[in-house]
């Protein structure tokens, strides 16, 4: 069945393609491939047994074998790596910053210490202390869930194979493409095997780094006590994960030289949090020139300020549920040291800021993520991050920060994925019913396609248009956006895994380093199928050309093949006072292939579409308006009481 026969002709919000291979789904939602995946299909092991958790690759890690040739003398000492795929040299589990530890827990990363023997970086480090789940890839250490190390800050290197007199030097020195990985900031790790760098260094012929960085409270908490002993501003933010990203780019910049890296050419990339974490670099002043090009892959401008992060729910400026006033009472109860929660907070405001301090550190990482659970999802950790502190992270809006010119005006390339929110629709029971852990189906077709595209729009407005124009209208010429809607999955025990995930969240991301492994050789084989491997592998090869090609040069052009279609900068066009942008659209051949395209999306665009939906009554219209808004902190029930044309005042009443 091709694409246009099972979504129909329902109409977008804001992409207009004349190519009848176009599809019309999208979705929306932070990091994470593996997670849809894995949610959605129940695999028969044996003929019975389902997957029901990520099946995680490493459960007894290759040790794998120090090659000679890929010694290299680092600011730090002598390293040794080995010979990887692609006629590359992995160098896997390099420290770039002091263990976070004990004191050094919730400040600034520090350079790490200097060895005498010869380092042999043949593992992946640990992944940071998280609580696992089916979206971060690390497999659970115990019941409850609890993985990773606090001693995790380490990064990995790929590069095309040299002996050690024939690394590239001078004009001969190669780009550089720094990964950080999604996972909502609670979750992931760089040892991924979707994010494996040799494919993409070897075929492209640059250098590939990935990086650990703290996740969760331990990366993101931001208290007076703290503030009060930091050392300096930025590490009063209480942005300690953004810290450790800044510190992994100065050891790029400090060491890749050695691996025939150029440090005056580096492109930083991510996905989902890790597209987050690209634009909020954009705003760091300490991140100021230790990187050149930027990629921003289903990404967002979100973050919280200093009273959302700090203050009381009760608070005259509200805070959230699980700001560090929230967490420290709650710690202190359960640490037994008051007796209910008036007491905690008497306690807290009474106690010496030093002496708080160390009964924080003093905490265990399991007690202080165990203070940030859920309580309606236990897997996943809520809590205020990216903060807009005002010395680290301005505290304005960072799409104000764009247009007015108050950023690393670096060239930049952002995207989306056309059904992004289907990931996180399939995993609802509400939308997709689930029979004995491998039959799904989806309730409601019209439902599911419907959300997932209004929700999806809403991402790329996030992620792609209004962070796109800002930047533009700043002046900035080298931008450029994509949408991803690559989705020739398979069939699998009645369900057609196009239509209940087609191009999801994450799903771009074995395309670009062309690894095609989700962890287990049994789902590569139900997903990347030999049905579908000509026209991925076709598609893969084109964004690791186009990808490449811009981190060389800061255009993605026509790939670094110079055979593929021209790809346009945003630029700005004004049709009956509406702004329209170019797009690339990147697809398999056999439903449009490559082609540009033409962006309309706003807001008020996702909201007029909704309005107009005539299979909607306007109580329909209120619930949906609802659920595409009522999670945005810039929204409130006056918000919807003036929707639409009617407006959702009887909705609210109700």
């Amino acid at each position: 069945m091709s694409k246009t026969d099972r979504e129909g002709d329902t109409g977008e919000a804001g992409i207009v393609d004349n190519d009848p291979g176009s599809g019309l789904t999208r979705s929306r939602r932070g990091p994470w491939i593996l997670a849809g995946v894995l949610l959605c299909l129940g695999l028969v092991v044996a003929g019975i047994a389902v997957l029901r958790e990520f099946p995680n690759a490493a459960d007894e890690e290759v040790v794998q074998i120090a090659d000679v040739s890929s010694e290299r003398l680092l600011a730090f000492g002598s390293v040794v790596g080995h010979a990887a795929d692609y006629e590359t040299h992995a160098w896997l589990g390099l420290p770039y910053a002091r263990p976070p530890l004990a004191e050094l827990r919730w400040r600034a990363p520090q350079s790490p210490e200097a060895w005498a023997d010869t380092f042999d970086a043949l593992r992946f480090g640990p992944p940071c202390v998280q609580l696992t789940s089916r979206l971060g890839g690390v497999r659970s250490e115990d019941p409850d869930g609890f993985a990773g190390s606090e001693d995790c800050l380490y990064l990995n290197v790929w590069a095309p194979r040299a002996e050690p007199d024939r690394v590239a030097t001078g004009d001969d020195r190669l780009p550089v493409m720094v990964w950080i990985h999604g996972g909502g900031n609670r979750v992931g790790h760089s040892g991924s095997a979707m994010s494996d760098g040799a494919r993409l260094a070897g075929t492209e012929n640059v250098v590939v780094v990935s990086f650990n960085y703290r996740l969760g409270p331990l990366g993101w908490f931001s208290h007076p006590a703290f503030r009060a002993m930091s050392t300096s501003p930025e590490e009063a933010s209480g942005n300690f994960g953004t810290l450790d990203q800044v510190r992994a780019l100065e050891w790029v910049a400090e060491n890749i030289e050695e691996f025939g890296g150029d440090p005056h050419n580096i492109t930083i990339f991510g996905e989902s949090a890790g597209g987050r974490n690209v634009l909020a670099l954009l705003l760091v002043e300490k991140a100021r020139n230790l990187f050149h090009r930027a990629i921003v892959q289903s990404g967002s401008t979100d973050s919280v300020s200093r009273a959302e992060a700090e203050n009381e729910i009760a608070a005259k400026v509200p805070g959230h549920r699980h700001s560090s006033a929230e967490i420290v009472v709650s710690l202190l109860q359960e640490a037994g040291v008051v007796p209910d929660r008036d007491a905690a907070g008497r306690y807290a405001e009474a106690l010496p800021e030093t002496d708080l301090a160390e009964f924080l550190r003093g905490r265990s990482a399991r007690e202080i993520l165990d203070a940030y659970r859920d309580p309606d999802r236990r897997e996943r950790l809520d809590l205020p991050q990216l903060i807009r502190d005002g010395s680290l992270l301005p505290t304005g809006d960072w799409i104000t920060e764009y247009r007015e010119g108050r950023f690393n005006a670096v060239p930049i390339m952002l995207g989306t994925n056309r059904d992004e929110m289907k990931l996180f629709l399939f995993s609802d029971e509400d939308h997709v019913r689930e029979r004995f852990g491998m039959f799904f189906s989806v309730r409601d077709l019209d439902d599911y396609e419907r959300r997932s595209r209004y929700h999806s729009d809403l991402w790329t407005v996030r992620g792609v248009t209004r962070p796109a124009s800002a930047i533009s209208d700043s002046g900035m010429q080298g931008v450029f956006a994509y949408r991803f809607d690559w989705d020739e999955l398979p069939r699998f025990l009645g369900g057609d895994l196009a239509v209940l995930l087609g191009a999801a969240h994450g799903f771009e991301i074995p395309f670009v380093f062309g690894t095609f492994d989700l962890g287990s050789p049994m789902l590569n084989g139900l997903i990347f199928n030999d049905e579908n491997a000509e026209m991925r592998e076709a598609l893969s090869a084109t964004m690791m050309s186009y990808w490449a090609e811009f981190a060389r040069h800061g255009r993605p052009g026509r790939g670094s093949s110079g055979d593929q279609p021209a790809w346009e900068a945003w630029t700005h066009l004004q049709s009956d006072d509406t702004e329209i942008a170019s797009m690339l659209i990147l697809d398999a051949k056999n439903d449009g292939g490559i082609r540009l395209s033409q962006s309309r999306l706003s807001r008020d665009h996702v909201i007029a579409a909704v309005d107009a939906d005539p299979a909607l009554d306007q109580d329909e219209k209120c619930q949906l308006f609802h659920d595409l808004f009522a999670k945005r902190r810039d929204w409130n029930s006056e918000s919807l009481r003036g929707i639409g044309r009617r407006g959702c005042a009887d909705f609210i009443e109700k």
